[in-house]
């Protein structure tokens, strides 16, 4: 409609234009014929009058024809309106018809216009959803949807209203019904739909959510198989497998589990996997302990396969420890009853039935019984009448009590001693313990053979007795009394004293007393009396060291013993003493000696500097064209003398720096090294050295190797140190190989060699100063390169090895870690 008035009014434009046009044609015409028709000298009429004419008709031209234009126009304007009314009512009632449709019961739309637009809300759901009918409630999702869907939900529509992504989604309510949601974008505009399912697609959406469960379910439970650390495994109705978890695939050795399937890997032997096929039912499970070989060690196995509809499934755990524990343990009973045989001691042990399980030949022996009757078992009770039958139990004037007092231990917690006096003269005692599953342990003990066990003790301590008069360490043993009861020899010599100032029953304040020309300090006997005679519960040991007044240096030690006694040693340590202060003597001049001799090299080396530098340099100046021509010998020497000087250089620069660092006094320079360059400076260097002994240098890198926070002038020094070496025990024709490497933040690189190798017990000694051995190399030096590069390296924090063989070549590995650029401080 605005584009029909805008071309309306350019039409009206267009129509005055015409009439103006019209009106100056009609005076310029009227002009023209009153200028034919009337001679000027005769004309009563004037142009002003002929133009005012004009101008009037013009006018009432454009005027009628502005009219008639107007009149045509308003017919098509007309026209126009009705078709748009017509327009209107039937975009009107398709959008009534649209509403109907959309307010039906079983769905509802949420429209958002834009991100902050306010929703808009159409339809409704049924209340059995248990939907809100409130549209403000409606929104709080986790209010009437389950808290799985109600999350799921919200992030769906906020992707869809700021990203606009699209969804499809099935969701439960708090009531157990089913909706299906839409979201899309049209115009601008986020809609989601939201459609109560029944019948028929109710279902399918329940069979889709059952379906994810079961997924859920099922990737739930092979995380959890895969997370333990028993092999399982699938397999079809042929056989093959179609599923293992990790611990299947470590078992068989394949590095996953795709793999062991890829390449049908068993764990199982196949004479196993033709056992569970044949014994396999779908109501028989297989289970038994099977044998196979995991990483080359037998393995035992405890297997269970179970049929299922789709093949079989089954489980191995690993029960090779249990069945060594048992066959540990019956290592162990056997070795047990193999012990308790051989006792001299009789024992016997009772079941819980009370039947005879276990005897040793001690038992046989006691009561002399048959064989036969014993591994028939006999019940305890039938034992006890049986020997009583034979006169060899204790007479007893009520034998039932009797029986039944000693039969008692069955019942009993305790265990129960008794005493028996055997008819034949001998007694017993006998001792009953009760096992807590049942059954007991009787140990009869002969105290016949007490007597020649008092004899011995007796012997024992007559024994000990002379042993310790004869040792050399002093010994005596005080009561809880503080009275001594014994002492030796070496005891009263060492201290001085004589027997009858020692005799058994003295005081220690005595004999502190009588030792006290010899020691008389704080820390001496007074100490000694103080924890012999002290009432505490727990008495502590005690050692240490004194010095007599004779020179004499004696170690001792308070040793409590049973029944509250306390002995004391002393030990004659004059001449360990005596040695060790010569060695400690011995070890301050070395020290000394060590330091005077850092001292003379590093003095010693700066003073050979100096007179090293100025040879190099008048040498240098002697090859200079600028001096004069030298012949073909001079050439030599002068070659000759540089060449030594630069070797010497170096030494004198190699014994600087490990005195420097044996000092403690190097610091290293830390800045940011680009690896790339530091490696192609090396090789720069290294080329005369390598064009010499006709070796060629292989560098093995990265293109990309970083930077390092290092010392730039000492990491090259090592890497050029290791070069030298390699290079000089190469043959001619040979190769050196340096490979670089980054791991983590550390600089890793190794130098290998092709040459003649170092035997094995010659490398712990390598990276010792001045260890240099000639054989094999093409220059001998001091020795110095190696231990160098080992210094350099450990004040890196880094870590250097070396791996050779002879005739093998040598590989030096170096790890440099990137340290912290150090924080400097401005000063003020």
């Amino acid at each position: 409609m605005g584009r029909s008035r805008g071309r309306a009014v350019i039409d009206a434009c267009h129509l005055l234009r015409a009439g103006t046009v019209l009106a100056g044609f009609a005076i310029g015409a009227g002009a023209a014929r009153a200028e034919t028709l009337l001679p000027a000298s005769t004309s009563s009429i004037t142009s002003f009058e002929i133009v005012g004419l004009a101008l009037v008709v013009g006018a009432i031209s454009a005027t009628a024809l502005s009219a008639l234009w107007l009149q045509r126009q308003r017919g098509s304007i007309e026209a126009e309106s009705q078709e748009i009314r017509s327009a209107l009512s039937d975009a009107q009632q398709r959008i009534s018809r649209y509403q109907a449709l959309i307010a039906d019961k079983n769905r509802r739309i949420v429209i958002w216009d834009g991100h902050n637009g306010k929703p808009e809300f159409l339809g409704h759901l049924p209340g059995e959803t248990g939907a809100p009918q409130n549209d403000n409630d409606f929104l709080a999702f986790g209010k009437w949807l389950r808290a799985a869907s109600a999350t799921e939900l919200e992030q769906a529509i906020e992707r869809l209203r700021f990203n606009a992504q699209s969804f499809d989604l099935i969701v439960e309510t708090q009531r157990d019904e089913v909706l299906e949601i839409q979201g899309r974008v049209s115009g601008g505009r986020a809609f989601a739909r939201f459609v109560a399912l029944n019948n028929l697609r109710a279902e399918l959406a329940e069979l889709k959510i059952e379906k994810a469960r079961m997924k859920n379910a099922v990737e739930t439970f092979e995380a959890l198989l895969d997370a333990i650390e028993q092999p399982v495994w699938q397999r079809d109705n042929e056989g093959r497998l179609t599923w293992v978890n990790h611990a299947y695939s470590e078992a068989v050795e394949a590095s996953s589990p795709g793999q062991a399937i890829g390449e049908s890997r068993e764990v199982l032997g196949s004479i196993v996997r033709e056992r569970i096929r044949a014994v396999l039912t779908p109501e028989t499970a297989f289970h038994d302990t099977v044998s196979t070989v995991v990483h080359g060690n037998r393995t035992f196995f405890d297997v269970v396969d179970t049929k299922t509809p789709a093949g079989s499934c089954g489980m191995a755990i690993d029960v090779s420890r249990a069945e060594a524990l048992k066959e540990e343990l019956q290592r162990t009973l056997k070795s047990h009853a193999e012990t308790l045989d051989h006792l001299a001691t009789p024992v016997a042990i009772f079941d819980g039935d009370r039947r005879l399980q276990f005897y040793n030949q001690a038992f046989v022996q006691l009561w002399g019984l048959e064989p036969a009757f014993l591994e028939t078992r006999p019940d305890n009770s039938e034992l006890l009448d049986r020997l009583r039958s034979a006169n060899k139990l204790p007479e007893q004037l009520n034998w039932k009590t009797w029986k039944e007092n000693t039969l008692s231990v069955y019942r009993a917690i305790d265990t129960q001693t008794d005493l028996w006096h055997l008819p034949n003269g001998q007694t017993l005692r006998v001792i009953a313990s009760a096992h807590p599953q049942g059954g007991a342990t009787w140990v009869f003990e002969n105290l016949t053979e007490q007597v020649d066990l008092e004899t011995r003790y007796n012997t024992l301590v007559r024994v000990q007795g002379e042993t310790i008069d004869h040792l050399s360490e002093g010994v005596a043993v005080f009561g809880p009394d503080g009275r001594i009861r014994l002492s030796n020899p070496a005891f009263r010599a060492l201290w001085g004293i004589s027997e009858a100032e020692a005799t058994p029953g003295t005081h220690i304040r005595a004999i502190e007393t009588a030792c006290a020309p010899s020691y008389d300090k704080a820390d001496g006997w007074k100490a000694f009396s103080q924890m012999i005679t002290s009432f505490e519960d727990e008495r502590p040991s005690s050692d240490g060291t004194i010095e007599l007044f004779s020179g004499l240096v004696l170690d001792y030690a308070v040793i409590p013993l049973p029944n509250a006694q306390t002995m004391l040693t002393f030990v004659n340590m004059t001449d360990s003493v005596r040695a060790e202060r010569a060695l400690k003597e011995k070890n301050e001049a070395l020290r000394k000696a060590d330091e005077l001799k850092n001292d003379f090299v590093q003095h010693v080396s700066y003073e050979l500097r100096s007179p090293l530098t100025n040879i190099i340099g008048f040498t240098d100046l002697l090859k200079a064209p600028s001096t004069g021509p030298l012949n073909q010998r001079q050439s030599e020497y002068v070659d000759h003398i540089s060449t030594s000087s630069s070797v010497l250089l170096t030494i004198v620069n190699d014994i600087l720096d490990l005195a420097t660092v044996d000092a403690g006094i190097m610091r290293l320079n830390y800045s940011q090294i680009d690896l790339g360059d530091l490696l192609d400076d090396v090789s720069i260097q290294m080329t005369d050295r390598l064009q010499e002994s006709n070796v060629t240098l292989e560098i093995s890198a990265p293109a990309q190797l970083g930077t390092l926070i290092a010392d730039q002038q000492r990491l090259k020094q090592i890497l050029i140190k290791i070069l030298t070496n390699a290079v000089n025990f190469s043959a001619e024709g040979g190769s050196v190989t340096l490979k670089c490497w980054r791991e983590g933040e550390d600089f890793v690189f190794s130098v290998s060699d092709s040459g003649c190798g170092i035997a094995q017990d010659m490398l712990p000694a390598v990276f010792q100063r001045f260890s240099a051995s000639g054989k094999g190399g093409k220059r001998s030096g001091a020795g110095l390169g190696l231990s160098i590069v080992e210094s350099f390296v450990s004040l890196h924090n880094g870590a250097v090895s070396i791996e050779s063989s002879p005739g093998q070549g040598t590989t030096v590995l170096c790890r440099i870690p990137s340290n912290t650029m150090p924080q400097s401080i401005a000063a003020e």
